[in-house]
């Protein structure tokens, strides 16, 4: 990711005061900086610095550690620990006094947030999360509500240990998005939540079977839309690279066929392009130069997401195919600081700020005490035309 791209991350975070994917012990004995986070670790710093002022673990006029001290704990630089500082103290969170050290300095417009709520997705999906983010923190912060942000790299495990966390620390509802893993292991997450009597709502991803809060987007619609857009455009060979371990994958996919079949065209069995492993950095190009060296005669793909999508772009690129001119592609969520790809992404919009600004509105009902029947809010989509199609017609 590029700098200018890490910016915008920080931009639309700098305000959002979270807990970061760490292990929390009192005054930070077992904290962990996330190396590979987009968000800068000063920012990490500030955020666990000021949550802990928040929870009363540094009191109002306790001293805090030196940022010698600081630097050992966490393993990190001067510089950062001063710039973490700094901006605290620019707040009026801390003060510093000279030849003492610095201390805590709450005052009354600080004081304690109404609820401390979860939220357990995966926020390095190309922008998608830090996106969500953004919205539900708005929501969050006109209620006055504190947020406990854990990200689960859309693995189950990871998830699993994140849920246990939240329950540990007393959050009063979570915001969850179902990991790319089997219907049964995100199931048990959601019982792990309830059965502390801890409400949830999951975005994005059904969970069948569950009846449970859900605010999503039709992935079916949404695929029969840009597979028409596709076929209109002249193109009668299409082929689909999509993960089956989603339920909201299957969707795309069945949205795919739909598309082609009412258009009188045969589903091709052999341009349909399934995994159903967790995607990675490294497993995403595998399957790009899988794809891409298949000699099936496609004139088109349809890639699951934009992440996929601008991966087989380069990959394309740096094999001399050129986009569109010698094969039309196109994506899916338009997600933010999506524009590291050779070329502007036709692609598929998908609400998401709007996605977590309800799904915390809808958390925000319930743990009020809404008893109603449980919610499916669906979102609409639309289709975003650029320039990764070619028009054969």
């Amino acid at each position: 990711m590029n700098p200018e791209n890490l910016s915008k991350i920080f931009l639309l975070l700098k305000n959002i005061y979270c807990t970061i994917d760490r292990t929390i012990n009192q005054k930070g004995k077992n904290v962990r900086i996330d190396e590979n986070s987009p968000i800068p670790k000063y920012f990490q710093l500030q955020v666990w610095l000021k949550e802990q002022i928040d929870q009363g673990v540094f009191a109002n006029y306790e001293k805090i550690p030196t940022e010698d001290e600081l630097a050992r704990q966490f393993q990190l630089s001067r510089a950062t620990i001063k710039h973490a500082v700094q901006n605290l103290v620019d707040k009026g969170y801390l003060v510093r006094k000279k030849k003492l050290g610095t201390f805590v300095h709450t005052t009354s417009h600080q004081s304690g947030s109404r609820y401390r709520l979860g939220i357990l997705i995966n926020f390095y999906r190309s922008g998608f999360g830090i996106e969500f983010i953004r919205g539900a923190a708005d929501q969050a912060a006109e209620h006055n509500c504190h947020l406990v942000l854990s990200n689960s790299y859309d693995l189950h495990v990871q998830a699993d240990n994140q849920a246990d966390r939240l329950i540990e620390q007393s959050v009063t509802g979570v915001l969850f998005m179902p990991t790319a893993a089997a219907d049964e292991k995100n199931r048990t997450i959601v019982h792990k939540f309830l059965n502390h009597g801890i409400p949830v709502v999951i975005a994005d991803r059904v969970i069948p079977d569950l009846d449970i809060d859900k605010v999503i987007t039709d992935n079916f619609d949404g695929a029969y839309r840009i597979t028409r857009h596709l076929i209109d455009r002249g193109h009668t060979r299409i082929a689909i690279v999509i993960n089956t371990l989603l339920n909201s994958a299957r969707e795309r996919l069945s949205g795919y066929k739909a598309a082609i079949k009412d258009s009188h065209l045969p589903v091709r069995p052999e341009l349909i392009f399934t995994s159903d492993e967790h995607y990675s950095e490294e497993n995403c190009s595998e399957i790009a130069r899988m794809v891409l060296s298949q000699k099936r005669n496609y004139t088109a793909i349809f890639a699951e997401n934009d992440k996929m999508a601008n991966i087989i772009c380069a990959t394309a690129e740096n094999n001399g195919i050129r986009i569109p001119r010698d094969l039309s592609i196109v994506g899916y969520d338009d997600a933010p600081f999506i524009d590291d790809s050779p070329i502007r992404l036709t692609t598929i919009h998908q609400p998401i700020y709007e996605m977590g600004a309800t799904s915390m509105n809808l958390l925000l009902q319930r743990i009020a005490g809404d008893t109603s029947v449980k919610q499916t809010i669906i979102l609409n989509s639309h289709l975003v035309e650029r320039e990764s199609v070619l028009s054969l017609r």
